[in-house]
């Protein structure tokens, strides 16, 4: 070996040994990325595939040295090769590059977090072209929390729950998957969702952007700051491993039950942020600077409430499925907002998530910790729904008025990129503007609590 370490190389050889070398490397990423998505997620996995997993690993490595050993080839990864980023697996796990998320976290710290005060929020406000101060947004939540804690009761009766809704939550918090099945749920359920929309006709939906979504595992590090999946191109699912203490195991599966996931796999695929990017990436990319949360958040929770006014959900379960969200970005505004103006520290935070959400704990801690202690703006959490809400109004101004088709405001929307709701609604409905333009719609004003 050493001989043969010594032995000129002809640089044709090793020219195509750095390539040999790259593919060896893409190879095992591939197989680790593979891994990671099941193992510690299926139980039958983890059991079967671990220790052969191990193996090919190990084989593929010291096949990798060989070649390093043998050529010294230029290239591969970490020596300026083209072998592609890891997303997931062994560094996300770690909290580390590739897991979008924070490492260090541990259940029960303390949260920490710096309110900005009220006029801070009036300067984001009137950046966000939002035309309420933000009592009058805090008046606007509690409205449409009340309208969703009378629908509780109405699907809590149906359940034969009287009007505990909060009993009947407990039932659909019980109904979900047994470990390792969550992908294909999830898988199903978006399937579903785009077969409601084409039946109904109201957006246009590329074969390419059908087909080009992809799933991965949040590692449990990821989880504590964001308790429920998130998406995009990737739909990156939460779900508990085998490797996390017993109670979390179980309220993560609580919390991401089958009525639950139902309610929002939409909001996170097509025609939710998938179908957004994927149009954003191909019409007026120039807006992109332009980009806010209440047109990207607003967007995808615009379709839970549409998809509500369509009817959607099939049963009293998937209604309160969808009201649980609803309901939960009703208190995002109340406890971002509240923390905000120095009226709710972060403990009063989660307990508002808890007690009139119904929250798990431990869900609701992440959920809190995820709005103060990342790179979140101010008023993000607030823009899922009060965005939802202007577009559901430009909706009603527009379609139901009989001005266009739901299919033409849709597709109308996607085209626009995504700029401030009140720049939308100026260019679909030809207002003219002028340089000293000021937010000025009430779009709340006047209209039933939903």
């Amino acid at each position: 070996k050493a001989a043969l370490a010594k032995k000129p190389v002809d640089p044709a050889a090793r020219k195509a040994a750095g390539y040999g070398l790259e593919q060896v490397e893409e190879l095992r990423t591939a197989l680790r990325e593979w891994h990671a998505f099941y193992s510690g997620y299926d139980p039958l996995f983890s059991w079967w595939v671990d220790a052969p997993y191990k193996a090919a690993d190990q084989g593929l490595e010291s096949y990798a040295q060989a070649i390093r050993d043998r050529f010294h080839p230029p290239g591969g990864r970490g020596e300026g090769g083209r072998g592609r980023r890891f997303r997931g697996g062994s560094e996300a796990a770690a909290g580390g590059a590739g897991s979008g998320e924070p490492a260090g976290f541990t259940r029960g710290q303390e949260i920490q977090g710096r309110p900005i005060g009220r006029d801070a929020l009036l300067r984001e406000l009137q950046h966000e072209m939002i035309a309420y101060t933000p009592e009058e947004l805090l008046t606007l939540a509690e409205s449409q929390m009340r309208w969703c804690e009378a629908e509780m009761k109405k699907a809590a009766r149906e359940m034969g729950k009287g009007d505990d809704w909060k009993a009947a939550l407990e039932l659909v918090k019980s109904r979900h998957v047994a470990p390792g099945e969550q992908p294909r749920l999830i898988r199903d359920l978006a399937n579903a969702a785009v077969a409601f929309l084409d039946t109904r006709n109201l957006v246009t939906i590329p074969q390419l952007c059908r087909d080009s979504w992809r799933m991965e595992m949040m590692s449990p590090e990821a989880q504590l700051v964001n308790p429920f999946f998130t998406g995009g191109e990737t739909i990156t699912v939460s779900y508990p491993t085998n490797a996390i203490p017993h109670e979390a195991k179980l309220m993560s599966m609580r919390g991401n039950n089958i009525h639950f996931a139902r309610a929002t796999v939409h909001h996170e695929l097509i025609p939710g942020h998938h179908l957004q990017i994927f149009m954003n990436g191909r019409n007026k990319t120039y807006r992109r600077r332009f980009s806010t949360p209440f047109s990207i958040e607003g967007w995808a929770l615009y379709w839970e409430l549409l998809l509500w006014d369509k009817g959607f959900a099939r049963s009293p379960e998937d209604r309160v499925g969808m009201l649980f969200w609803r309901m939960h970005r009703c208190a995002r505004i109340l406890f971002s907002l509240g923390f905000h103006l120095e009226k709710l520290t972060p403990k009063q935070c989660v307990d508002l998530l808890v007690d009139r959400v119904g929250h798990e704990r431990d869900n609701a801690e992440a959920e809190v910790r995820r709005s103060f202690e990342t790179s979140y703006a101010p008023l993000y959490q607030a823009a899922y729904l009060l965005g939802g809400l202007q577009i559901h109004a430009l909706h009603h101004e527009l379609v139901d008025s009989g001005k266009m088709t739901d299919r033409a405001f849709h597709d109308a929307v996607l085209h626009e990129n995504a700029i401030p709701i009140e720049m939308l609604r100026a260019a679909l409905t030809d207002i003219k503007l002028t340089p000293d333009y000021h937010p000025q719609w009430r779009f709340a004003d006047g209209a039933a609590p939903y």
